[in-house]
């Protein structure tokens, strides 16, 4: 079994995590990412938050259907470390070391947003559990995918299908979230590139393929 490395520690591979809120267009961008990296020759893995392996799925299942009691936040937020930290154990640690590159439709910065900003739970609280999980590991890059909350609900709306647990929570409840992954974004700047999600398909695609071709060319210097 892997173990995390020291914060400090070198990657032989890359991490590169879509974060955003409903109807942004994460899992199409995820598409994109993975279509064109591996087009231009990189090993990469697909996963997603939180899920991404067999008992991180099921749990992801117990936090998005509705149930008979309501669920405590701080229960929603154990049970979010508890994937990532057998998603990160089971796939992404050895993937990296082996140099692959992998791509995650959300990671650790969507706990701060929805369970921080969203739920109210104490920002320092997340950031204990999140350094005792993952103990400094971050994404190396983090595209933000950013549009008004109506923009998005508008987009969800339109795939005619049942919303989950966590979507159907209150606009005002994504509103906050918005707000959270913004403010992520701006106190980490170097590892944040914010997408104008509410763009054409074809316009966010472009944006992406600049940001990554940017990124590998600085990863050769």
């Amino acid at each position: 079994m892997s173990e995390l490395p020291d914060s400090l520690a070198v990657q032989q591979g890359k991490f590169i995590s879509v974060e955003g809120i409903e109807g942004v267009g994460k899992s199409t961008v995820v598409d994109y990412l993975v279509d064109y990296l591996q087009a231009i020759g990189f090993d990469i893995i697909r996963s997603r938050e939180p899920g991404g392996c067999m008992i991180a799925e099921e749990i992801r299942q117990l936090l998005l259907k509705e149930h008979h009691e309501p669920m405590h936040p701080r229960t929603e937020l154990l049970l979010m470390f508890a994937s990532r930290s057998q998603h990160m154990q089971l796939v992404i640690l050895p993937a990296l070391q082996r140099g692959a590159w992998v791509v995650c439709d959300r990671f650790v910065d969507a706990s701060y947003a929805y369970q921080g900003f969203g739920h109210g739970i104490d920002l320092e609280y997340i950031a204990k559990l999140d350094y005792c999980v993952l103990n400094g590991f971050k994404s190396n890059l983090t595209l933000l995918l950013d549009a008004p909350v109506e923009v998005g609900f508008k987009r969800l709306n339109k795939r005619g299908q049942a919303k989950d647990r966590i979507e159907n929570q209150s606009l005002a409840f994504f509103e906050r979230v918005r707000a959270g992954y913004l403010e992520r974004a701006k106190q980490d700047p170097d590892r944040f590139c914010i997408i104008d999600a509410g763009q054409s398909l074809l316009n966010v695609q472009n944006q992406v393929q600049h940001i990554l071709d940017c990124y590998i060319k600085e990863q050769v210097r």
